[in-house]
């Protein structure tokens, strides 16, 4: 087994997981100082290609983001998802995320799905790929508006059902996305593998969020999104001086040409 994924695994009861996306290596150099994971998301698919859905995501298009945040990931564990369609079979898959981890030189790839997806995520494990789960929200999967999970008692059942069998085969994490809390809580207990939180409260495992949404690059507004900093301020700052200083033919001095 990976050292790195090892580690997860030893923090689950022990210290908070912390995960990240990058989508380049500029971001991923940043990230990668602070995180025990680097995601590699598609969620690339909204934030960088304005896209309405994460379907439209590509493997050519992880495949050519991952290997720029490998160039910046010296330390973290580095997970990239597995886009919409591309393990609708054993085969396809294998085929797939041995693709990614040999073009991208990844750790590990992420599923989103439980029950459904379980043959798929037990054929790669087999094949000695790493795998880290996904449960609750489901982008990939998700018709209409985005609802949280875990209300009823029923969907609760359901969540630990696909939980619990996730880990029997042999996933090393599960990311929780959008799961009430009380359901979050019971996930994170009946398992003794870390679950990684995204709108599911404090009671999971470790936290995940989209570094260009906690940042404040993007202006979105999504209830567990907090923004730590507005950086947008300080870019406007960096080009209101720029622009000025050209007007005023400031820059370039002789310091900054040839």
């Amino acid at each position: 087994m990976n050292t790195k994924i090892k580690n997860i695994l030893n923090k689950k009861n022990k210290s908070k997981i912390l995960c990240l996306t990058a989508y380049s290596k500029n971001f991923a150099e940043l990230v990668d100082k602070y995180v025990d994971i680097t995601l590699i998301g598609d969620s690339l698919g909204s934030v960088l290609y304005n896209y309405d859905t994460t379907k439209k995501v590509t493997l050519t298009n992880m495949i050519d983001h991952s290997k720029s945040v490998r160039l910046g990931v010296k330390k973290s564990l580095m997970v990239v998802d597995m886009p919409f369609n591309t393990y609708r079979s054993n085969l396809s898959a294998y085929k797939n995320a041995k693709r990614v981890i040999k073009e991208t030189k990844c750790d590990a790839v992420k599923l989103e799905g439980g029950k459904k997806i379980i043959t798929q995520i037990k054929y790669l494990i087999k094949k000695k790929i790493p795998v880290m789960g996904h449960l609750g929200l489901l982008p990939q999967s998700a018709k209409g508006k985005f609802k949280s999970k875990g209300k009823s008692t029923r969907e609760t059942k359901q969540l630990i059902k696909d939980a619990l069998l996730l880990q029997s085969s042999g996933v090393f994490a599960i990311v929780i996305e959008c799961v009430k809390a009380a359901t979050a809580k019971k996930i994170t207990q009946s398992l003794k593998i870390p679950t990684i939180g995204i709108g599911s409260s404090v009671h999971c495992d470790g936290q995940v969020l989209v570094t260009d949404d906690l940042i404040g690059l993007n202006s979105t507004k999504i209830r567990f999104v907090k923004k730590f900093i507005n950086i947008k301020k300080y870019i406007n700052i960096g080009l209101k001086k720029f622009s000025k200083d050209v007007k005023l033919k400031k820059y370039p001095t002789k310091k900054h040409s040839y």
